[in-house]
Order: structure tokens, then C-alpha cells, then sequence
């Protein structure tokens, strides 16, 4: 096995990607990886190179999973830059997940100044640690709080709570991710980016999740806090994001 640095220290970047083709969506995924590469210093392959490399693996085929990865390559000292950079594209199959989610709290708590938060890297340990810490739980997925005990996200999606009829989203300075999908519904929709507290999501008329492979899914229970759904919003903002993943 090669000694990469992505091995070493976990430094690399990825995307897990709803796979149709060419599409709007997919320039997101990779502008948001190209900009993780600069800030990590990993060489980046451009946008054809990339492209090709996921149409080569999906064999023709869309609706997939895929995962494109970044490995860093370089000096196994710690501290040096990478040198040059190898890409792995995992496909599978695309299971859609329709199913309404059940959130807990997590008792992982993450700092808004890291700067490693705001990107989709190979650190992935506390958000793994985070869901199945959920999953033990009874629950889905579990709400991430920083260090003033602000909203950030799940472990693998966005956080979206509608509250006195307006559409609402933790500050992505809170130490989030931005995910592609919400990315769509902010410019889409009248979403407001507001540092938001666990009292927010308590008093919200209804919460949605979202990320490339779900899409917006409704959330029916936070903690003992039960929520109906808003299947009009739900499919309004559904119809954005699949008008932007398709060809």
C-alpha cells in the first residue's frame, strides 16, 4: 500500500455526488473540491479531467453514488506541502432515502475557528462518531453544536427550519460545511443564514435536512419535539434541486 499523505494525516478532499451527468450541480461539486485542494495545497485535476474520470468509472450509466477523492501525495513530514495529488472515484448504486428523519442532540461539540470544518475532507472521524452515536440512540442523524452552543449541521447534511413563516439556516460562520444542495436553496429561495440556538429548532413550524443524495428530506421529530410535515415546501424545494441536477 502506498504511503500517501491522505493515509498518514488524513489530508485530502472528497465529494459524494447524486451522479447525472454533466449537470449545474456537478460545477458546484467541483468548484467547492477545487477550492479545498488550494487551501490544502493539493494539486487539483480540472473540470474535464475530473469529468472524465467519473464518466469512465459509471460506464455510461447516471443516477449513481459517487464518491470523488483527492489523495494527497508527497514527504511523509507532517508539516510540508503535498507535491502532487491521485484521484479515486468510487460508484455504487443510488438507493434513494425518502424517509422522514428523527434528530437527536449530540454531545460532539465542534469550534467555529477550525478551519478544517469547512471543508468535506478525510477528518471525518467526529461526524462518524456523531451518527453513531445517533444511531445508538434510536435516532437518524444528530444536530452538531459549537462552542457557543449554536447550530451547525448533522453529521452529513444541512439543517433548514421554517419559523414564523421564513426559511432559515445556521450562519455558515457558526463551523459548517455549505453544502452544495443548501447552496442551491439559498439563492433559490428566501433563505436566511441566522446564528440559531437548540430553542430555534424547538420552536420551528417544521424542519427539513438536506444533501446531494437525499435532496430536502422533512425532519418529524428533534429530540421529544414532534414536527408535521410542509410537503408543499418540501416539493418546491425538491423541484429546484433536481432542475439543477438534471441535463
Amino acid at each position: 500500500m502506498e504511503l500517501t499523505r491522505t493515509l498518514l494525516f488524513g489530508e485530502g478532499v472528497f465529494e459524494t455526488i447524486l451522479w447525472r451527468g454533466r449537470t449545474k450541480k456537478l460545477v458546484r461539486h467541483y468548484e467547492r473540491l477545487k477550492s479545498s485542494a488550494v487551501f490544502f495545497h493539493i494539486p487539483c485535476p480540472d473540470f474535464e479531467t475530473f469529468c472524465r474520470a467519473i464518466e469512465e468509472k459509471s460506464e455510461g450509466r447516471i443516477n449513481l453514488y459517487v464518491k470523488f477523492c483527492l489523495f494527497s501525495k508527497g514527504d511523509s513530514l507532517y508539516y510540508l506541502y503535498p507535491q502532487s495529488s491521485e484521484s479515486l472515484v468510487v460508484v455504487k448504486d443510488y438507493i434513494p432515502d425518502v424517509a422522514p428523519k428523527k434528530l437527536c442532540l449530540s454531545s460532539i461539540k465542534r469550534h467555529s475557528k477550525n478551519p478544517v470544518i469547512y471543508h468535506k475532507t478525510m477528518n471525518y472521524l467526529p461526524n462518524i462518531i456523531a451518527k453513531r452515536e445517533a444511531l445508538s440512540r434510536g435516532f437518524d442523524d444528530a444536530v452538531i453544536l459549537n462552542e457557543k452552543d449554536e447550530i451547525t449541521e448533522c453529521s452529513a447534511s444541512n439543517i433548514l427550519i421554517l419559523k414564523n413563516n421564513k426559511i432559515f439556516t445556521p450562519a455558515r460562520e457558526c463551523g459548517l460545511l455549505l453544502g452544495t444542495t443548501l447552496q442551491i436553496l439559498i439563492e433559490k429561495m428566501d433563505v436566511i443564514e441566522e446564528r440559531l440556538t437548540v430553542d430555534d429548532l424547538y420552536n420551528a413550524s417544521y424542519l427539513f435536512i438536506t444533501n446531494s443524495l437525499i435532496g430536502a428530506l422533512p425532519v418529524v421529530q428533534f429530540m421529544d419535539r414532534a414536527y408535521p410535515v410542509d410537503y408543499e415546501l418540501l416539493n418546491l424545494m425538491n423541484s429546484l434541486i433536481d432542475r439543477e441536477n438534471s441535463l
